[in-house]
C-alpha cells in the first residue's frame, strides 16, 4: 500500500546505498527536492539513471552519491557543461564515475522494456553511430521474421524511481500533466517508487484516463510544494532560468561547489528551508 509520508521518511525507508535510482522528469517536474534529500541522507555508490542528467545529477555526483551513470545526454540546458560530472569523469573527484551512454530512443525503450517485464528492448538505432564502440551493452540482433539487423539494449529496472507531479489524492493516486517524459515507465519498471507532489487533495477531479499512476504503482507520496524548482511545474510555477545560469559559476570549481552544497543542502533541514535560503541570495551568485 502506498504511504503518504514525509520526503525524509520516504528516502530513509526506500533508498539504500548501492541502489539503482532513476529520477525522471522532462523539462519540467524534475524531482530536485528528492535529489537533495538523497544528498542530505548521505547515500553512496548509487547507479543513477536519467534520460537527460542535468543540474540535479550534477549536484548528486559532486556530493559523492554516485558510482555509475546511465544516461542519454548530459548538460546544463541552455548553458553548457555539467562541471561536477566532468570533474568526476576526468579526475575521479569526488569519486570515479562509470558511464553508460545511450541515445534517447534507446533509453526510453529500455524503460518500456523494464515496465513490460522484458529482458531487453529492440529498436532501429545506432546506424552510423560510434556509441556501440564505447557502450558494450548495446548489441545487435537479427529479426527472426525479416532478417533485419536491429539494436538491442538491456531493460532498465531501477530499485527506486523518483518523480515529481502536480497532485495526489489522499489514497495516493497521482495526477501529472504537461510535457511528459518517461515518468510513468520509470515508475512501472521500478521495484519501489517515491512521488513528490505540489499538493494533496481530496478529489483529483481527473478527466477520463488521466490518472496514469494509480496508488498501487507507488511506495510513497510526499507533499513537497515547489519540489521541482528550479525546473517548472506546469500550472504551478515557471522555470527559474536565473538558477540554471548561475549554476555554471557555482559548480565550476570544487571550492565554490562545496561552499554552495554545505550552505544550501547539508545545513538545511528540508527543501522548504533550502528555498528560504535560496531566496536570500543575490541574483548574481546564488551562493
Amino acid at each position: 500500500m502506498v504511504e503518504l509520508t514525509t520526503l525524509r521518511s520516504a528516502v530513509a525507508a526506500h533508498i539504500h546505498d548501492g541502489d539503482v535510482v532513476a529520477m525522471e522528469g522532462f523539462t519540467h517536474l524534475i524531482p530536485f527536492a528528492a535529489g537533495h534529500e538523497v544528498i542530505r541522507q548521505g547515500r553512496k555508490n548509487l547507479t543513477l539513471v536519467r534520460m537527460t542528467p542535468d543540474i540535479i545529477y550534477d549536484q548528486m555526483i559532486g556530493a559523492g552519491c554516485a558510482r555509475r551513470l546511465v544516461f542519454s545526454w548530459g548538460g546544463n540546458p541552455g548553458v553548457g557543461s555539467l562541471h561536477r560530472l566532468r570533474d568526476a569523469v576526468e579526475h575521479d573527484w569526488p569519486a570515479p564515475l562509470e558511464l553508460e551512454e545511450h541515445g534517447h530512443g534507446a533509453l526510453a525503450n529500455a524503460y518500456v522494456a523494464g515496465a513490460s517485464n522484458l529482458p531487453f528492448a529492440v529498436l532501429r538505432a545506432y546506424a552510423g553511430s560510434d556509441l556501440p564502440k564505447y557502450n558494450h551493452r548495446i548489441k545487435f540482433v537479427e529479426c527472426p521474421f525479416t532478417g533485419e539487423k536491429l539494436a538491442a539494449v538491456p531493460a532498465v529496472r531501477p530499485d527506486v524511481a523518483l518523480i515529481h507531479a502536480q497532485k495526489a489524492d489522499r489514497k495516493g493516486n497521482v495526477l501529472l500533466w504537461g510535457i511528459l517524459g518517461v515518468q510513468k515507465e520509470a515508475v512501472l519498471a521500478a521495484k519501489r517508487a517515491i512521488v513528490t507532489v505540489e499538493e494533496v487533495v481530496d478529489d483529483l477531479n481527473a478527466w477520463p484516463n488521466a490518472c496514469i499512476l494509480p496508488s498501487w504503482t507507488l511506495s510513497a507520496v510526499c507533499c513537497v510544494p515547489g519540489g521541482a524548482h528550479p525546473s517548472y511545474a506546469h500550472g504551478y510555477y515557471d522555470r527559474d532560468n536565473r538558477f540554471y545560469q548561475a549554476w555554471d559559476s557555482i559548480s565550476r570549481t570544487r571550492e565554490t561547489f562545496q561552499k554552495w552544497l554545505e550552505r544550501h543542502i547539508l545545513r538545511t533541514a528540508d527543501f522548504e528551508e533550502f528555498r528560504r535560503v535560496l531566496q536570500q541570495e543575490s541574483p548574481e551568485g546564488l551562493r
